[in-house]
């Protein structure tokens, strides 16, 4: 007499006298144990990322001092210091599940690492992963301004440092008009999309599947606040052409999941149709518009025109408004 008990994904066993959820559909609640050592690793990274950028601007290498002169105290500014950790964590994370995403996404491979299914589960663990380390870079960032507006009240500090990290277009300052709500962009976009994954069996598996294709406009989002934004990234040399080449294998893995998409309904084939056939246009264009990227990294790493600005010879402006001391 052979057992109706079955091991789920996550290694729980279900009675056979229990209703069982489907075989495909994934609870949130597992992933989230499965992604603890994931989240362990990323705190890992965070730290050691935290003890670099101190190390530097206590000795005086630091690329933030050199853009902002006045965060020459470590002490003072480890919020800020701890909201850059977040952020670099969050986006070497996002940068693993979009690759792994893609892997998942393109062409099988002949052989893989490990299986199939676990490739899945780490591309959801890390998902759940990066969107932890997105909150938690903005939420130090809003930290750090609340200790530094000394001038004002404590609720009027806590809900300007709120409006100027989670309100779009409230922050009014230098590059950041522009780069926070790209953040911000990002952010918003990142929790519903990777969320929805585990509501697929009430949306259906086409409509995810068609908004899980946004998550790539999430990374693209991601990547060019830090250009912006990333003060170690700020000036044209090798940390940010690093970043750019970080870019390189994920276009490419792109370009080869369009071109040589798993499911035949993806696939480009003949034109044929004309004007009537403008789902085969947009497809060509997105697979043109993607080898463009690629040749663009390419040619952004090898002349170094890359956007980064000329280091200046002089410091600029120190603090922003005068701070009130102790």
């Amino acid at each position: 007499m052979t057992s109706d008990v079955r091991p789920d994904e996550d290694g729980a066993v279900t009675p056979s006298g229990r209703q069982r959820p489907p075989r495909d559909r994934v609870a949130l609640r597992g992933d989230l144990r499965a992604a603890l050592p994931d989240a362990g690793a990323a705190v890992t990274v965070t730290v050691l990322v935290f003890a670099l950028l101190w190390a530097r601007m206590e000795s005086g290498a630091s690329d933030t001092v050199a853009v902002m002169p006045f965060m020459d105290d470590p002490g003072t500014y480890w919020m800020y210091l701890l909201s850059q950790a977040f952020g670099w964590s969050a986006l070497l994370w996002a940068w693993g599940t979009v690759m792994l995403g893609l892997l998942l996404s393109g062409p099988r491979p002949a052989r893989l690492p490990v299986s199939r299914q676990v490739l899945e589960r780490w591309h959801r663990t890390t998902s759940l992963t990066t969107m932890a380390l997105m909150f938690a870079h903005a939420l130090m960032f809003a930290a750090e301004l609340v200790r530094y507006e000394t001038k004002a009240d404590w609720a009027e500090r806590v809900w300007v440092a709120f409006a100027d990290t989670f309100v779009p277009g409230w922050y009014d300052s230098g590059t950041g008009r522009v780069a926070i709500p790209i953040g911000q962009g990002a952010l918003y976009l990142a929790v519903p999309l990777g969320l929805l994954f585990y509501v697929r069996h009430r949306i259906g598996a086409n409509t995810w599947r068609r908004l899980h294709r946004f998550v790539i406009v999430v990374y693209v989002l991601s990547v060019w606040h830090t250009l912006l934004y990333g003060t170690n990234v700020w000036y044209g040399e090798w940390p940010r052409t690093v970043l750019w080449l970080l870019q390189l294998p994920v276009a490419l893995l792109l370009l080869l999941r369009l071109l040589r998409p798993a499911r035949r309904a993806e696939r480009l084939g003949p034109p044929g149709g004309g004007a009537a056939r403008p789902g085969w246009w947009a497809r060509a264009a997105g697979r043109v518009a993607v080898a463009a990227v690629v040749v663009g990294l390419v040619a952004a790493a090898v002349s170094g025109r890359d956007g980064g600005r000329d280091r200046p010879t002089h410091p600029p402006a120190t603090a922003p408004h005068a701070q009130e001391t102790d």
